[in-house]
């Protein structure tokens, strides 16, 4: 742990904790979203086969990256998962939107 502290920049374990329970948090609530949005679209697992679990993940992942950072600044952590979002997101080719 002591690593990932020193990675992400971070000094107290319960900060450490927080950061952990907004992953779960998040994760478990977008894969949940994801749902009844497919449905509130039109895609059902009967329609697309084997497409729903791909197209369903696809969608899972902008839902996601809002909901961290709105989970994060609800648990106080805004910062460190602003700069997170940020991080990933350049990583992906989408540094585009953070330039001035």
């Amino acid at each position: 742990m002591k690593k990932l502290k020193e990675r992400w920049g971070i000094t107290s374990n319960f900060q450490l904790a927080v950061i952990f329970v907004v992953f779960a948090i998040t994760g478990s609530a977008s894969a949940w979203l994801s749902k009844p949005l497919c449905a509130l679209i039109g895609f059902t697992r009967e329609d697309l086969g084997l497409l729903y679990t791909p197209i369903r993940l696809i969608l899972i992942f902008p839902i996601y990256q809002v909901m961290l950072v709105i989970i994060g600044f609800i648990f106080g952590q805004f910062k460190f998962f602003w700069a997170f979002e940020k991080k990933m997101l350049i990583s992906m080719g989408f540094g585009f939107l953070f330039k001035n």
